[in-house]
Order: C-alpha cells, then structure tokens, then sequence
C-alpha cells in the first residue's frame, strides 16, 4: 500500500512519568527534527499512571508538533503498553524509547545511519547501567546470559527494548498473537538483518523506576517460557531421575528384606518422600508457567484497550514510501548481530 507516511514514529510508554515527560518530548522532538528531516510523530503511551502524567501527554499533544497522547483503560504493562503505541505508529521507521530519560533520545542519528546502511533493526546494547543497584545488575547481568544460553532464538544479551526497527518488521510484530509478549525476543525471532549501537544507560531524571521485583521476575519467566522448552526438558530430566533413583531404592530395599537386613525405616522413609515431594512439586511449577501461557492464549482477549487518544494539531511532514527490503544495500559486517 503506498501512501505517505512520517518518516519517524517514536513509540514511548509511560508510567508515572510527569517530572520527566517536558524535557523527554522536547530532547525527543529535537532529535527528531535533526535526523528525521522534521518527518515524525511521537507517540506517548500512558500505561494506568497514577500521578499526573496523563495530564501532562494531553497538555504536550496540544501544544507540541507530532505528539500523538494515548491512554490506556488500566496498567497493562510496560510490554503491552509499547505494543499498543506500535499498534498505531504509521512512520517508515519506529524507534522504542522509555521515557524516563535513562535511553538517550539523541542516539537516534546513530541508530538512523546504522539502518541507511542496510540493516532492519537496530537495538541499543548497554555498557554502564547508572544508578541502578548492585542487586539488579547482577540480576540482570544473569538473566540476560541464562536467556540467550537456553532460548530457541539468539536474543542479544544487555538489550532493553530501546531500538529502531523498519516498517516490514514493525508490520510483523504487530501481526504475532501472542498475549504474553516479550518483545525482545518477538524481534529477535523475525530475523532480518540486526545490528547494534552501545551506549552508556543515564540515571532516571525524575521518579523512581515502575519495574518491581515482581514485574521483572514477571518478565523474567515470560521471556524463557516464550523463546525456550528448556525448563520442560529439565522437568523430564528430573522425573527420569526420580524414577531411577526410586527404582534403586526399591532394588536397595528389597534384596535387604530377602537377605533379612535390618534398615533404619524413619531415614530411608524421609529421604524418599523428601526427594520426590521436591521432584513432583518442581515439575508442576514449570508445568504451570506453560498452562498459564496456553490460558491467556486461548482466551483471545484485546492485548489492550485504549480510552483516549489526543492529537496533535500541528502537523509534520510526510516522507515518500520507503524502498523495498530488497532493495536495500547490503548491510557491513563489521557488527552484524
């Protein structure tokens, strides 16, 4: 379908977010006119906020060129929140930034050249992750690592969501059904030509981080229950093993009651029950993770409602229809990923 589009949609989801929205949107909307030609829109996602940040979205979008203010019917989540700003984004090319100021908005020159060069997405990979304690770095560090060990799919280790991605891509990702998403792996599944940018990540500019240990642990388990049937297979394993530890016992048990053997009852007892009380209970648990992925799933709910959506009423220009991926020149492969 051929039909004009801006050449840049920014797709930011927001929770929270008042003190740092004002100089977010203007380094944004700066970066934008630098590198996108003045083609763009900026498309601020308010996921449930509780203070007064969607006030602040409705005041930008009035004021602001290209500022496109959505509203959620509730707290959906980060995931679903930047799923529902790609769900509209029009642009030739979309860029996924939070808006807490900790990802640079000025990386886009970068990010912009990487993809004339030939490449379908670029993604921002973390050096230095500032102000964040030493507890989640080290999780995070170990999350990353285990993921890409055991995943189906390469994911790139020390990538957020902070990335740039063509128009056949985000039409893609916008095509996959799956209700519990974990984009960075969704974008690593499509394949295409890839490629990364590093950065050092900023402290927040104003609040504190909407990630809870809850929802990282969340995010966590969705990520590995979606891109890996590594925990399935190590549930077999543990089940095997189960059985073959039980069949030595049973082996153990009887030759001493034929040999008339006396054996301590109590120990063995407890160990036995102690064993696979563990070993089924460990089963069922990642069993779980599975059948609730699979409940979700056949549900077939909206991944998100919107309330509102306020427009900006000054317009930006429009780029021409982008090339085909075919036509594009081979990417270098200095840092292909």
């Amino acid at each position: 379908m051929n039909e004009l589009r801006p050449r840049l949609s920014v797709v930011a989801p927001c929770y929270n977010e008042e003190g740092s929205l004002p100089a977010f949107v203007e380094r944004t909307i700066a970066a934008c006119q630098s590198y996108a030609g003045g083609s763009f829109e900026i498309i601020l996602v308010n996921d449930g906020s509780k203070d007064n940040s969607w006030a602040c979205m409705r005041a930008l979008a009035s004021t602001k060129p290209g500022v496109v203010a959505l509203d959620l019917s509730r707290n959906h989540g980060h995931q679903l929140a930047v799923s529902a700003g790609l769900s509209i984004a029009r642009g030739e090319r979309v860029m996924v930034i939070d808006a807490d100021l900790q990802d640079p908005p000025e990386l886009l020159g970068e990010m912009m050249t990487r993809m004339d060069a030939g490449f379908d997405v670029v993604f921002a990979r973390r050096r230095v992750r500032a102000g964040e304690s030493a507890f989640k770095r080290a999780t995070a560090h170990g999350f990353y690592r285990l993921l890409s060990r055991i995943s189906d799919v390469e994911i790139p280790v020390d990538v957020g969501d902070f990335r740039l991605m063509n128009r056949a891509v985000v039409d893609k990702l916008n095509a996959m059904p799956e209700q519990d998403r974990f984009l960075r792996g969704m974008v690593a599944w499509l394949g295409g030509r890839q490629t990364d940018v590093l950065y050092d990540r900023d402290m927040r500019s104003a609040g504190a981080t909407g990630y809870s240990l809850s929802k990282m642990l969340a995010l966590a388990a969705s990520g590995i229950t979606g891109f890996s049937t590594a925990p399935l297979q190590l549930a077999a394993l543990v089940t095997g093993l189960g059985v073959v530890v039980g069949v030595g016992i049973a082996a153990y048990v009887l030759r001493a009651a034929l040999a008339g053997e006396t054996v301590p009852g109590w120990t063995s007892l407890a160990l036995v029950t102690v064993f696979f009380s563990c070993a089924q209970l460990a089963c069922l648990a990642i069993m779980s993770l599975y059948i609730s992925r699979i409940f979700k799933q056949v549900k077939q709910r909206p991944l998100f409602l919107i309330q509102e959506r306020v427009t900006s009423p000054m317009p930006v220009g429009l780029a021409a229809p982008s090339v085909d991926a075919a036509e594009k020149p081979a990417p270098d492969a200095r840092s292909a990923a």
